[in-house]
């Protein structure tokens, strides 16, 4: 299970990386700047990696047992600007716990 925990923690990172600059391109995109160019670039990036997110974390899911809602809560730390990291945070911990993992 360790190897889906590192996938769903990489993930997550860029993810949320890529959310965070998806926000600050729309504010320069709808902003007084008027700049759509990094909203351009970075939304479509950020799209196709949440998908890649959501198998990684619906594999964690699976494999640890964890209710459903869990499963919404690391869903919406996808698409909540600054919620990704501390969702994955928590998320790591609690499956390596399950595990017996270290951290």
């Amino acid at each position: 299970m360790e190897g889906a925990v590192t996938r769903y923690r990489i993930l997550a990172l860029v993810v949320g990386t890529l959310l965070v600059l998806l926000v600050v391109g729309m504010v320069l995109k709808y902003g007084p700047t008027d700049e759509p160019g990094m909203a351009g670039i970075v939304a479509p990036v950020h799209g196709a990696l949440y998908v890649v997110y959501l198998l990684a974390a619906y594999d964690l899911w699976r494999r640890t047992g964890w209710p459903l809602g869990r499963m919404a809560m690391i869903v919406l730390g996808g698409i909540v600007p600054l919620m990704t990291f501390f969702v994955e945070r928590r998320i790591v911990r609690d499956a390596r716990e399950l595990t017996g993992a270290a951290a």
